[in-house]
């Protein structure tokens, strides 16, 4: 049988533990130092469409009815239109509707965009940026490969849309963000399929990140002087 004050601790243990989650935590700051106030430079913005409306356009340019111009003729495209991402572009509105009409994603893969973190760029506030998480099955031949239902879990990509004042999209980019993530390479876009299913293009850009030798005997340089300097110490 327990003892009394046995009993007696651990009920007051209990109180002061609900007691502790019952605490409200101090208020976290509206904004931490060198965070931009967002609401406030919407507000100072002189571009004719709000944040919230910026949004919903980006959204709606990225809907399977239009998904960036392919399935619209482009029509959803400023004449002046650039596709720039990080060593392809920049292109202009037809040289981009021409090579996506070239090879199609969606007719060889079975694609899960999992776009989320849509905001508009307090400091460019005609741009939107989102984030994308690809991961697409291959279901029919592309580009020489034979399907074989693998999954493609491409690396998370940074994309940003800019709207001119008729909200047409002037430029349309994307950049990967965590190479050491997914099964292609570290390779994002286009590039990524390729080497997804073994049928990378010949040529650095797309093959998957590695070091100049210049740059790994800088880091081997560096490594030896600092084993040499602790040997000194």
């Amino acid at each position: 049988m327990m003892k009394a004050t046995t009993i007696i601790t651990a009920a007051l243990l209990a109180i002061g533990n609900c007691n502790a989650l019952s605490t409200p935590s101090p208020p976290m700051p509206t904004l931490i130092p060198g965070e931009v106030n967002a609401k406030l430079s919407y507000a100072k913005s002189s571009f004719p469409i709000v944040a919230d409306d910026l949004l919903n356009r980006a959204k709606e340019v990225l809907s399977p009815q239009i998904e960036i111009g392919t399935k619209d003729d482009g029509k959803c495209l400023a004449d002046d239109f650039e596709f720039v991402a990080a060593v392809v572009g920049p292109i202009g509105k037809q040289e981009y509707l021409d090579a996506l009409g070239s090879f199609k994603l969606t007719d060889s893969f079975d694609i899960e965009q999992n776009f989320f973190g849509f905001t508009v760029d307090p400091l460019q506030t005609n741009r939107v940026w989102f984030f994308s998480r690809q991961v697409a099955k291959h279901i029919a031949p592309f580009m020489g490969a034979a399907p074989t239902d693998k999954e493609l879990r491409l690396p998370p990509q940074l994309l940003h849309m800019d709207f001119n004042d008729d909200g047409l999209v002037k430029e349309f980019g994307f950049y990967t963000v965590d190479r050491r993530q997914g099964n292609t390479g570290g390779l994002g876009g286009a590039f990524g399929y390729f080497y997804g299913v073994g049928k990378p293009l010949p040529i650095r850009e797309c093959q998957p990140y590695k070091p100049s030798f210049r740059f790994r005997m800088l880091n081997m340089l560096g490594s030896l002087g600092k084993k040499l300097s602790k040997k000194k110490e």
